[in-house]
């Protein structure tokens, strides 16, 4: 988990008042961060994960000061219209697909708030952002830019510029060979034929994003009073949020917020939105899940506690919690301004004998063999996204569990394959060295007859990705793990979109087909940017434990 540096003399000023040292120890332990140290000037936080609003001065104070009761409910910011744009390419579908912009005014920077600024960029960054692979921010002095801005690709050698702390003016290419940040972040256009850039009307470059700024149109100082913000990357909702987040902190620091026109070739967005959103609660749920007895009164003035506002029945969320998505993230942070403390600890009532689960102790002996012949265990979310789980593996997308009311396309339905996330995994770690040979095991959905119209079943899914991975070598992992088991399975020639022809086959356990194994197609490994060849299977851990329950 990130830590923040926190100057306290800014606390203060936005709290309103000087804390004790006592006070301000408690109060920060019971809002749910965790405090590392407090001194006489500044104070060393760690931020969880699921609080990326907190991760700056501005934020935590906004926090605290409603937590301590000094400056409760909603904080509401004015954005004003600027009638400024920011045009988008239509080759950056393909690049990098998303943009959300500002205009900031009125700034007055100094050392300590350039400083703030850069932390919180910094910070987002590495958590929320994912290291700048979902979403980089750029920030840049409004005085070295000639209106409007433009958002498109080039060729590598024709992004030519001189980049932050730089000497001279270098291309693109050489950025990624030469620069420490280049360097840091070639990974993340590595196998792209065009980069992202933002340049002004004069076509003077800002930024080959999600690397490095412009040395002169991308470093703010304390003498800029004008700035633009920008936010892209692969995922709008995500992009929208650390917008809404930067923008906020800067309108804490007492500057204006102006609205930008982003024009993409089918729709133009008009961003930010730094107005509330509305989630529908019950009081009687709140009390179930806390076991306690609050009218709505108290409930009101607890959500006010968490910088919430409400309104007939509805709690009214802050444009910067990205972590508010269920009524239920209402309840949590309602037990928080109840106070941990106050909650009474009761025995319970029911006498039970415990022990651990059957199928747990087989997959757990499961994990264990796979592990023991090197293989790095994984654990990936239960939620995918369509794209992943089918294009990209060449499938025909049917039988698949869709989300509702999906905040973002890259999740959107239910996990449908294991060896779907495992390449994904992958391809997120082409820096990295080889082999790379991994396992997980975990339930998959699909639609079916059930009760509830979807059926779960637990797979476990193995790749072998290096220069000489084929099927001779997952065969064997296969044949280890069944034997161990104290099964007999064979393998039967099959065609599987996802696999080589001729080096694929269904898995057979008695009569029972209970997976798939083989050497993954070239098209698939192409879809997925890997660049070593793959073997894999992926086999019904279901299935292989009612088999032995009979044996």
């Amino acid at each position: 988990m990130p830590t923040i540096t926190i100057n306290r003399k800014v606390l203060d000023k936005i709290i309103g008042k000087k804390l004790p040292d006592k006070k301000l120890k408690d109060r920060i332990s019971m809002l749910g961060t965790d405090l590392e140290s407090v001194g006489e000037d500044d104070i060393i936080v760690e931020i969880f994960p699921n609080r990326p609003d907190m991760l700056s001065e501005q934020g935590f104070g906004r926090a605290l000061s409603s937590f301590i009761g000094e400056k409760t409910g909603l904080r509401k910011y004015t954005v004003k219209k600027s009638g400024e744009k920011v045009i988008v390419s239509k080759e950056m579908k393909s690049v990098r697909p998303y943009t959300v912009c500002a205009l900031i005014k009125n700034l007055k920077l100094d050392d300590e708030k350039v400083r703030e600024i850069i932390q919180i960029q910094e910070k987002l960054h590495i958590t929320f952002c994912r290291r700048r692979k979902k979403a980089a921010i750029g920030i840049y002095p409004l005085e070295n830019i000639k209106l409007p801005i433009y958002f498109c690709a080039r060729k590598p050698e024709d992004i030519v510029f001189r980049p932050l702390e730089w000497k001279k003016e270098i291309n693109a290419k050489q950025i990624l060979e030469q620069h420490p940040t280049g360097i840091e972040y070639k990974h993340l256009v590595k196998g792209m034929k065009k980069y992202a850039v933002f340049h002004g009307s004069d076509n003077e470059i800002l930024s080959f994003t999600p690397v490095i700024n412009s040395h002169h149109t991308g470093k703010i100082t304390d003498r800029t009073k004008e700035a633009f913000l920008e936010v892209s990357g692969s995922d709008l909702h995500t992009a929208n949020y650390v917008l809404n987040i930067m923008a906020a902190s800067l309108a804490d620091m007492g500057a204006d917020i102006y609205s930008m026109e982003v024009v993409y070739p089918d729709k133009t967005l008009v961003t930010p939105d730094l107005s509330a959103r509305k989630m529908k609660f019950s009081v009687s749920y709140i009390n179930k899940w806390l076991g306690l007895a609050l009218d709505e009164k108290k409930l009101k003035s607890l959500l006010e506690k968490m910088g919430y506002g409400y309104e007939k029945g509805h709690a009214l969320i802050p444009c910067y919690r990205p972590d508010v998505i269920h009524p239920v993230d209402l309840a949590e942070d309602i037990a928080i301004a109840y106070g941990y403390e106050n909650f009474r600890p009761e025995l319970s009532t029911k006498g039970t004998v415990a022990k651990e689960d059957e199928f747990e102790k087989f997959r757990k002996k499961v994990s264990s063999l796979l592990a023991g012949l090197n293989l790095l265990e994984l654990n990936s979310y239960h939620i995918s996204g369509k794209d992943i789980q089918f294009r990209l593996m060449e499938l025909k997308a049917e039988d698949y569990v869709e989300l509702e009311n999906s905040k973002s396309e890259e999740y959107n339905i239910m996990r449908h394959s294991m060896l779907a996330n495992l390449m994904q995994v992958l391809k997120e770690n082409t820096h990295n060295e080889y082999p790379q040979n991994i396992f997980e095991s975990g339930y998959v959905f699909r639609t079916g007859d059930s009760e509830t119209g979807v059926i779960e079943e637990n797979k476990v899914a193995v790749v072998l990705c290096d220069r000489d991975a084929d099927y001779t070598k997952i065969r064997q992992v296969l044949d280890y793990l069944i034997a161990s088991l104290g099964l007999e399975c064979a393998v039967k020639e099959a065609s599987h979109p996802s696999f080589i022809e001729g080096r694929c086959g269904k898995v057979v356990c008695g009569k029972t087909e209970i997976g798939v194994i083989g050497e993954v197609s070239p098209k698939v490994i192409s879809n997925f940017s890997v660049e070593m060849p793959a073997a894999a299977f992926e086999i019904s851990l279901s299935a292989l434990f009612g088999m032995i329950e009979k044996v």
